[in-house]
């Protein structure tokens, strides 16, 4: 075969090729490169346990972790090596990417943010036995979680039953809070909301959550009803990520870890907390979506109310996963909270 100029071009070595795509993998870390012509595609195979190496993803700005703590292993993604300490909570069936990029558009302004793979159902390993779960419980793994990594004055994120977690963080395990974002959540008696109280139900009666949760996986249109994930955002939720967050529930060991939970919700645990955050003087943001009507909007006013110095801030376009439906709006207001509220601590 030969060039326009007329001089013969050499067609690549099959060894040439096999030289040119192998790619050194860092300490713990098994790399291959895919051996055809075009843009190389890498894939990593080793699974990181603290303190061995950090595995970083092709593509994405973080890194995947597992630490043991008493209760049980939790898998966490670290977006942002250095920087203010951000860590978010998500809620009930659902696991970090609820939170979608708004960790990585925080790593980009400067933050370290840690999301983790709480036990609420979505989670890719089972607790221990014995963990206590009640949201009380999983309120101390996460002050345990924090304290086990080091980190102080941290920024706490909330979302859905997420932010009820986070207000029992924020008044019983204050120690390492510096600051508390509630993003449209569970809040005084909305525990959880109405519509979803045949959960706690299910969690009651033997065999249920099994059956639901194999009806969930099977019925993928089951997914997309009202009172499954249907009304949870403005945007249609892909497919993948439906799939993804109602698999785990087919080990027994992650129904026993979210029936644990939802067996022992009780209003009255957060109306308390809700009473105590009177008394928390650390800054507060509470990002509300008004047009959700699971968790309207008059609770934001509430919360307000019970801790007159928080801030208020109403995004408009979006329902309950706002992280979703509006992450740029989320991630500025997260990052200029975090970067000017110190004005405003006691």
């Amino acid at each position: 075969m030969a060039s326009g100029s007329g001089r013969p071009v050499r067609r690549p070595h099959p060894r040439d090729i096999t030289a040119q795509t192998r790619t050194p993998a860092g300490p713990g870390a098994a790399v291959t490169a895919d051996r055809t012509f075009g843009p190389r595609r890498e894939t990593i195979t080793s699974e990181v346990i603290e303190p061995r190496p950090r595995r970083v993803q092709k593509g994405s700005m973080h890194t995947s972790h597992r630490i043991d703590l008493p209760q049980g292993p939790v898998h966490y993604r670290e977006h942002g090596a250095r920087g203010p300490a951000v860590v978010v909570v998500h809620g009930l069936l659902v696991e970090h990417r609820v939170f979608g990029d708004v960790p990585e558009r925080l790593a980009a302004k400067g933050y370290r943010c840690l999301v983790p793979d709480w036990p609420l159902g979505a989670h890719p390993e089972g607790m221990s036995p014995d963990a206590d779960l009640t949201p009380h419980g999983v309120a101390k793994l996460i002050s345990d979680f924090i304290e086990k990594l080091g980190l102080t004055d941290v920024t706490l994120v909330g979302n859905d039953s997420g932010g009820a977690l986070c207000q029992m963080v924020a008044t019983r395990h204050p120690e390492r809070i510096g600051r508390l974002a509630l993003t449209t959540c569970d809040a005084f008696e909305c525990f959880p909301p109405p519509a979803f109280k045949y959960l706690l139900l299910a969690a009651r009666v033997p065999g249920v959550m099994a059956v639901l949760s194999a009806s969930m996986r099977a019925v993928r249109v089951l997914q997309r009803l009202p009172i499954a994930y249907g009304k949870l955002t403005k945007k249609r939720l892909d497919q993948s990520l439906l799939d993804a967050w109602v698999a785990p529930s087919a080990k027994a060991e992650i129904r026993r870890d979210v029936g644990k939970f939802m067996r022992a919700i009780d209003a009255r645990d957060l109306i308390d907390a809700a009473e105590a955050l009177g008394h928390f003087q650390r800054p507060v943001l509470i990002a509300w979506t008004p047009e959700d009507t699971f968790f309207p909007v008059s609770l934001a006013h509430r919360l307000k109310e019970k801790v007159p110095h928080a801030r208020l801030e109403l995004i408009e376009d979006a329902l309950v996963f706002v992280s979703l439906d509006q992450p740029e709006r989320v991630a500025s207001l997260l990052a200029d909270f975090c970067a000017t509220a110190k004005v405003h601590a006691a």
